[in-house]
């Protein structure tokens, strides 16, 4: 019965979006927006017609995971490098601003100090799988710009990290203290250089004596890209970080373009199911209560963030224009920060309300923030042709 109603949620899931792509490509609308609607309208708080949101999700996580992964397969680690070393303060004080913002609005939006500190605390990320959807693979990455979006991300991504594993701690699931906040930090290294030697050594050994095979380089390719997000998740990191090393790991090698060809539609694939299921978790009764606070900073975050960007990038001895298009890219909030609400909000540090303003900003940033960037910057998903770079 639990295969009926899975192949039955694929139908519903896939048979609309077919539906409103077809719908948002003839009203030249974005196709995001299209698939976080679709996912309001077929959960639970409207039509009720998918009853899995919970599996939805998990499915959709292997998109990011894909996600991260063609990223690194783009990134040559040199370049990585120093740009990560470069825009560290960047992100650092970025951070710090926009957690400041997001707790004043919330405190005098009537949320307690608590509530009001973590929708702050999840205000401070920009959303990675936004932004490098919004990237076209075979421009930005191998421009400035695309390679300085990447860098501030992956800060960032390291921060929320940090905050998980506060929130883990504070969740009394985690008995080994301060081990677990240390053990991050000597796994990153130990696993960027194992993937490097096993990819240098093992791998890549592999891929050549069996280069013929087509198959065979799909399957080493996903089996490489999941290993390394389990080890990661294991050591403490996210999936995601062990995608993108994974990757990044493969980058300097010839077959890395090809890999990252043959991937691309398995994980559109997946990644649908991720903003489908943005939609579907979405309590929509909560909405009249949420609508104010959310808009106002979703507002603030696309009217604010790039202002914030432009400045302290210009410190970096950007260029205006590499500047401001850097921070529209980045001027929305995270899937870091949905992750944020669900686990303070299961530790009691959010009650219901507070946790739905965050889902309600995130998804209203995405919106208007995949507006601003495919009407005025090159993206896969462009309106205009002129601007429509895959």
């Amino acid at each position: 019965m639990a295969d009926v109603s899975i192949v039955h949620s694929f139908f519903l899931i896939f048979s609309g979006a077919a539906v409103v792509a077809s719908v948002a490509l003839y009203t030249r609308q974005p196709m995001i927006i299209a698939y976080i609607a679709l996912g309001i309208l077929l959960g639970p708080s409207a039509l009720s017609l998918i009853n899995e949101p919970k599996l939805m999700d998990e499915m959709s996580h292997i998109g990011i995971i894909f996600l991260l992964f063609l990223l690194g397969l783009d990134m040559q680690p040199s370049h990585l490098i120093n740009m990560l070393k470069k825009a560290s303060w960047v992100a650092l004080l970025s951070s710090a601003i926009f957690a400041a913002l997001g707790y004043l609005v919330s405190f005098l939006c009537g949320y307690t100090q608590t509530e009001s500190l973590i929708i702050g605390v999840a205000m401070m990320f920009s959303s990675t799988i936004v932004c490098i959807k919004l990237l076209p693979t075979t421009v930005l990455h191998h421009k400035h710009t695309g390679e300085l979006v990447v860098g501030l991300l992956l800060l960032q991504d390291l921060i929320a990290i940090a905050v998980l594993l506060v929130l883990y701690s504070m969740s009394g699931n985690d008995s080994a203290g301060v081990m677990n906040y240390l053990k991050p930090l000597f796994a990153l290294p130990i696993l960027i250089c194992a993937s490097f030697l096993f990819v240098k050594y093992v791998l890549l050994k592999l891929i050549t004596r069996f280069d013929r095979f087509h198959e065979y380089i799909f399957l080493v390719s996903i089996g490489w890209c999941l290993s390394m997000a389990v080890l990661a998740e294991t050591a403490g990191l996210s999936a995601e970080m062990g995608a993108f090393i994974a990757g990044v790991s493969l980058a300097t090698s010839p077959i890395s373009q090809y890999i990252a060809t043959h991937l691309k539609p398995l994980r559109d694939f997946f990644l649908i199911l991720f903003f489908f299921s943005i939609g579907a978790s979405f309590n929509l009764d909560l909405l009249g209560a949420v609508i104010v606070p959310a808009l106002i900073l979703a507002i603030g975050a696309m009217l604010i963030k790039p202002v914030i960007f432009r400045y302290l990038l210009k410190g970096m001895k950007e260029d205006s224009n590499t500047a401001w298009e850097a921070g529209f890219r980045l001027g929305q909030v995270s899937e870091f920060s949905l992750l944020i609400a669900y686990l303070a909000a299961n530790i009691g540090l959010l009650g219901q309300e507070a946790s739905h303003v965050i889902q309600a900003t995130a998804i209203l940033s995405f919106a208007f923030s995949t507006y601003v960037v495919i009407l005025n910057y090159p993206t896969p998903i462009a309106i205009s042709d002129k601007l429509r770079r895959d």
